[in-house]
């Protein structure tokens, strides 16, 4: 699936370099449920950014099904992400004036369905998550928890073969995260690859490995039934 080889990421600060990412080579295969940890600053956010298209490396290469993501154009790129990868963030990024319904519509008409396929697949994805009957409610009358799972709907619109978390429990309370981790297993089961960056201990043992970063490296990659949080 995902294939990095001598891939860095460096920013220039007050005239210096500082290198935020360097991985001489990493692969996350298909269906894989990966948990990348690390403190803050250990550049988990900046690696998953580059799996995602969003952040161009400065040197090296990364495949996406033997596909370089990165010689693409911007609007091939951008056209890759529509079909293939679904983002979900710590901050939900949901509009405030559109209704959950709406929400999810939006991603679809971004990606260009028609208008009633919209409704029909919008509407079916939010029943899935449990929230059929808060289609017409805006975020600021949905819980927390609630907000999450509709941007895991709009997340899922357009039924992606990857998943890339940012933080997904971060803002949540113990039940609704709960929820939120079970939805992620059934997305495993359903063969779709979730790479999450955590810093939640509970999130990170539910995942099948976990990449362990640390100063912008790759230190270890601990499978299943020895991984950390």
């Amino acid at each position: 699936m995902f294939t990095l080889d001598n891939v860095t990421k460096v920013y220039r600060r007050r005239g210096q370099d500082v290198v935020a990412l360097q991985v001489p080579s990493l692969a996350i295969q298909r269906g894989a449920y990966v948990a990348m940890v690390g403190a803050s600053g250990s550049g988990k956010t900046t690696l998953l950014s580059m799996l995602g298209g969003m952040l161009t490396p400065t040197t090296g290469t990364i495949k996406v099904d033997g596909i370089s993501l990165y010689d693409l154009s911007v609007t091939e790129r951008a056209q890759f992400r529509c079909e293939r990868i679904g983002f979900v963030f710590q901050t939900f990024n949901l509009v405030p004036y559109l209704t959950a319904l709406e929400n999810v519509e939006l991603a679809l008409y971004l990606a260009k369905v028609t208008g009633q396929e919209q409704r029909q697949r919008a509407t079916q994805v939010l029943e899935r998550i449990g929230l059929g009957a808060r289609l017409d409610h805006k975020p600021c009358e949905l819980s927390t928890g609630q907000q999450q799972r509709v941007a895991l709907a709009r997340t899922l619109a357009n039924d992606p073969a990857i998943v890339l978390a940012d933080e997904p429990t971060g803002n949540l309370d113990p039940e609704s995260r709960g929820c939120v981790l079970d939805f992620f297993d059934e997305l495993h089961r359903e063969g779709r690859t979730i790479v999450m960056v955590t810093h939640d201990a509970v999130a990170a043992k539910r995942a099948h490995e976990s990449f362990r970063l640390a100063q912008g490296k790759v230190l270890a990659v601990q499978l299943a039934d020895s991984r950390a949080a």
